[in-house]
């Protein structure tokens, strides 16, 4: 079976083609940073108005890569939620005409599934039951993954995402947009235990998350750090971002840990794009080999928004039967454990 797969839900116009959910044809992403970089962060309104110049070029472009045309695609999956609602109806209504055109098959599928679904693109994949952290910009969530579509929500951010918080803290330090890499990359100069940031643990056993108490920390700290530059100047604004990177991935990292002792796993997905950063995964690969718990992560190009990951949940769903008609809309928020598990 082969699956168009198409996200739109952020600042990336996304399509691939996967056979069978495990085969890559070809997967095209047309990036944004360049519209949204002068303002610090993602624009919605021009998101979506370059979605809409981008989707048709970048689906045949997808096709040419792949050496098929329309015909061959025997479905399409797109995302639904969740996203920014103009970016996602653009993917929506353009996989609703390709489906009626075609008279294929349509499924719509959450971003987060296909973020965990990932890891399936992948020749070493990991046993079900597992545990899969999902961090990007705009989720910070941990999952206890039972089979293809059975998922439970173990923990959330209650505020800022994980990457909203690289994101922000790279803007008040005037490192640039996007904050993720621009931070690890200065971090990695720095010193992680040069200040001591909070870190938020919330109630005994809870495994949701909180940054924005280590975001306001930052931002205190750094107000302070400019007045007395001068006489302070032991301490380095790489150490800044390391000490606030080394903070988070703390946090991460303990909960995840703490997922798999309370539903009895061993082993571990690491998912979305902030699953991209290398001191996150070499600390995530540390403290979990001594639990002896195996972890499992995707490739760069599947960590961030993809069409392949799309592709793959919606052929494990069009392979159980689920359907979706032209009624399919947007959904801003959408959370994972509210879908349909297939049969």
């Amino acid at each position: 079976m082969i699956i168009l797969g198409i996200d739109t839900s952020c600042d990336d116009t996304c399509t691939a083609i996967v056979e069978d959910g495990k085969r890559l044809l070809s997967s095209v992403v047309n990036s944004q940073v360049v519209v949204h970089h002068r303002y610090g962060g993602v624009v919605p309104e021009l998101a979506s108005r370059e979605h809409i110049r981008n989707i048709v070029p970048v689906v045949k472009e997808s096709l040419g890569k792949a050496r098929l045309n329309n015909k061959d695609i025997d479905a399409i999956a797109v995302t639904v939620g969740p996203g920014l609602v103009g970016a996602l109806l653009v993917g929506i209504y353009f996989a609703k005409a390709f489906s009626y055109a075609n008279n294929i098959p349509l499924i719509g599928i959450n971003h987060l599934e296909g973020h965990i679904l990932s890891i399936f693109l992948e020749k070493r994949l990991p046993p079900f039951p597992f545990v899969a952290l999902t961090v990007s910009g705009g989720h910070t969530n941990i999952y206890h993954v039972r089979h293809f579509g059975d998922y439970t929500v173990l923990g959330q951010t209650l505020d800022d995402a994980a990457g909203e918080a690289f994101d922000k803290i790279a803007k008040l330090l005037e490192l640039g947009y996007p904050g993720g890499p621009v931070i690890e990359k200065l971090a990695a100069t720095g010193r992680p235990q040069a200040i001591d940031f909070p870190r938020a643990y919330l109630s005994k056993d809870s495994l949701d998350f909180s940054f924005s108490g280590l975001k306001t920390a930052v931002a205190l700290y750094f107000r302070k750090w400019c007045h007395h530059k001068a006489e302070e100047n032991k301490i380095k604004i790489a150490d800044i971002a390391a000490s606030f990177q080394a903070a988070v991935v703390d946090i991460l990292v303990d909960k995840v840990i703490a997922a798999t002792h309370q539903v009895g796993v061993k082993s571990v997905v690491l998912a979305g794009g902030v699953a991209r950063n290398n001191y996150l995964r070499s600390k995530l690969q540390k403290m979990i080999t001594k639990e002896g718990i195996d972890l499992y992560t995707p490739s760069p190009e599947f960590c961030t928004d993809n069409g392949a990951m799309i592709a793959v949940a919606g052929y494990h769903r069009i392979a159980k039967g689920q359907r979706d008609d032209l009624t399919l809309d947007a959904r801003s928020r959408f959370p994972l454990d509210q879908i349909q598990a297939p049969h």
